[in-house]
């Protein structure tokens, strides 16, 4: 009979094969060789997406200036929204799809994204402005830069699964150039793809993609808006988390996330009841045209034209007014909304983040008056919860507010993101985000299933 030798005596593998087992050197080198070869391949779409954003905002700036000192052009907005929708229905009926056909050929890549979105809705959006329709510019600038990215990768054949890493790029790059915010960008790109649930096997390349982005549009002489919230006890508040306050911002996001909610159903809803009325595309942009002019009579100000940034006006309400005493009306938000609604649905173009920006920092003004919060500090927190309920990118708008207003107060930025983003329900901006993981117990969320299946389901 004989015994096993002890433990001890048993022969032992070389320390080299533990290593490897450990550190597989053949497994890193591939992976590594992976992102090599992405992040090479996403630098030139870092670099079109970044110049592409810099003509944009430079053309966005001019001809919002022409429209500032020509009043009367408002009054060409229908017949601008007609040229748009009837060149939309006539040669770009593959780019209709705007932002929702960039996630969906993201979640599966077939017949690519145009290479005539990226002119057409630069263009569009730039016509959408000079006479005064209330719209974004977030839309314009990931389309592009999605556009660009696909163009890109069918100049060198790229596979599937290349084309969706030069595709998450282009919104990356696009984004974080057009706001100033590169790891926003980044995080957003793979966050808006499913509600609830982010993948991040292309987190690098497309970090590289959003950092290139900014940095290109940056050298071209570009510069973006600077927003403050005061430090100190005597300009603001202390970066001390205090609960009573937290309790404030708790309660204001609750109603950010209903804001979002209003937002995102007022506008598909219009835009269906447009198109069921109104077949023809150029004579739904020309009603909205006119339903404009029309409000603009109604609220006896052209404060909710544009992007809503600033103004020549010093007693106009705009984004940066937003963020001080008397900065907003206590409606400001709601006109707003409705503005930027009509001038969506009825087919005009742009983008929905910057008015959703507006929405969000004048009603936190409102709020912050009613509950004696720092003004500045709810401005800022609706400035990006807003924006986090319309898109379901809580973690992204977070990244936004560190970006923009500093990290000292980045707990009440998540606290606002994730309240929104838990109370604006299963809808969003974009209807072709898919469903991840449902914002309710009750509500299952089926492989594939959509914003826009859940919105159809709800509304049969």
């Amino acid at each position: 009979m004989t015994t096993s030798p002890p433990p001890s005596s048993r022969e032992r593998p070389p320390r080299s094969a533990v290593l490897r087992q450990l550190f597989p050197l053949r497994e890193l080198g591939a992976a590594l060789r992976q992102l090599g070869l992405w992040t090479a391949m996403v630098v030139p779409v870092g670099l079109l997406a970044g110049s592409a954003s810099a003509l944009f905002l430079w053309a966005l700036a001019r001809v919002t200036e022409l429209r500032w000192s020509h009043s009367w052009l408002l009054f060409l907005l229908p017949l601008a929204g007609a040229v748009v929708g009837w060149v939309y229905q006539r040669i770009g009926k593959s780019a209709l799809g705007g932002t929702n056909l960039i996630i969906d050929q993201i979640h599966t890549p077939g017949g690519g994204v145009s290479a005539r979105m990226a002119p057409l809705i630069m263009v569009s959006t730039v016509i959408t402005h000079l006479f005064g329709g209330s719209a974004g510019r977030e839309g314009t600038a990931v389309q592009m830069g999605g556009s660009l990215a696909s163009a890109y990768g069918r100049l060198w054949r790229c596979s599937a699964a290349n084309l969706r890493v030069l595709l998450l790029a282009g919104v990356a790059a696009g984004f974080g150039s057009v706001f100033g915010t590169p790891l926003a960008g980044a995080v957003f790109a793979m966050e808006v793809l499913v509600v609830g649930r982010m993948k991040y096997d292309a987190l690098i390349p497309v970090i590289v993609a959003a950092l290139v982005g900014d940095a290109t549009c940056t050298a071209w002489g570009i510069h973006h808006t600077a927003y403050h919230i005061s430090l100190g006890a005597d300009g603001g508040i202390n970066a001390v988390i205090g609960g009573a306050l937290l309790a404030k911002v708790v309660g204001a996001s609750v109603l950010f996330g209903l804001a979002s909610l209003l937002f995102s159903e007022l506008t598909h809803g219009l835009q269906h009841r447009l198109e069921a009325w109104l077949p023809s595309a150029a004579l739904r942009a020309a009603v909205g045209g006119a339903a404009v002019i029309g409000l603009v009579y109604l609220t006896g100000t052209r404060d909710y034209l544009g992007l809503g940034v600033t103004s020549p006006d010093p007693h106009a309400v705009t984004i940066v007014s937003a963020f001080s005493p008397g900065g907003a009306t206590p409606w400001s938000w709601f006109w707003k909304v409705i503005f930027t609604a009509v001038t969506l649905a009825a087919g005009f173009k742009g983008g929905e983040v910057t008015p959703l920006f507006f929405i969000g920092a004048t009603l936190g003004n409102t709020l912050g008056v009613l509950t004696g919060a720092p003004i500045d500090l709810l401005a800022g927190a609706g400035f990006i919860a807003v924006f986090a309920g319309a898109t379901n990118t809580p973690l992204a708008c977070t990244l936004m507010g560190i970006e923009l207003f500093g990290s000292h107060y980045a707990v009440y930025f998540a606290v606002a993101c994730f309240v929104a983003y838990s109370c604006s329900g299963h809808t969003g901006v974009y209807l072709s985000q898919r469903l991840g993981v449902g914002k309710r117990n009750r509500v299952a969320a089926f492989p594939g299933t959509t914003l826009r299946d859940v919105r159809a389901q709800r509304t049969d």
